[in-house]
């Protein structure tokens, strides 16, 4: 079972991701896992990677694939995998199926988690961080015993950079135009699902379950 997990920042993706591959025992792959695994581990195309990352610019599409390719060759995704964050745009889209084809190999399900821009905005401006140990909280959903205060260290929580109102926003715009023409892309291709992300957590998650033939 090959998945691809598509919705804006703060959809609540992630998260399905990890509570899937927990229940189908298949790896859950980001690019951010693969990219810091390949430079611990000082390969070849980690360290390309880093010297894109070391000058604050986008990793290339190609080099990004190659990781993600290297990645779900690997012995634990012989089942399948959930891939979250990759692809993020058209181009990456096809170079991940001009990859799969070679491998004799398919995706069997993109998943969209459709949450509305405005409830975005209002579930990341509540997120609140731990300036010391990143425990990560909400002030409606996951609050705090104390307000502003750690429960896990007691240190300040504060409200971060890219949770705030018009940071969100621009992370929308970018969505909108980068990755929302991929719903386009594997709706021709006959593999999109769609969820209700504005619903609870558990139901998202058993509606994605029903998806996925469970």
């Amino acid at each position: 079972m090959k998945i691809i997990m598509l919705g804006a920042p703060g959809a609540g993706k992630g998260t399905q991701a990890k509570m899937i591959a927990e229940k189908f025992g298949i790896p859950h792959i980001s690019t951010g896992d693969i990219f810091r695994a390949n430079i611990k581990n000082g390969t070849e195309l980690g360290a390309k990677a880093k010297e894109y990352m070391d000058q604050g610019l986008l990793v290339p599409d190609e080099l990004t694939c190659d990781l993600v390719v290297d990645r779900i060759q690997q012995e634990d995704c012989k089942k399948g995998y959930i891939l979250d964050g990759f692809p993020r745009t058209i181009p990456q889209a096809e170079a991940l199926d001009a990859a799969l084809t070679k491998l004799g190999e398919n995706i069997d399900f993109a998943i969209n988690v459709e949450v509305p821009d405005e409830n975005i905005v209002r579930r990341m401006g509540g997120r609140r961080a731990c300036v010391s140990c990143g425990a990560t909280y909400h002030v409606v959903y996951n609050a705090p015993a104390k307000e502003n205060v750690c429960d896990a260290c007691g240190a300040e929580l504060i409200l971060r950079d890219d949770d705030k109102p018009e940071t969100v926003q621009k992370r929308l715009s970018v969505y909108h135009e980068q990755t929302q023409p991929l719903i386009d892309y594997y709706t021709k291709k006959g593999v999109i699902a769609e969820v209700d992300g504005t619903i609870d957590m558990q139901d998202v998650f058993a509606a994605i379950c029903k998806i996925l033939g469970e």
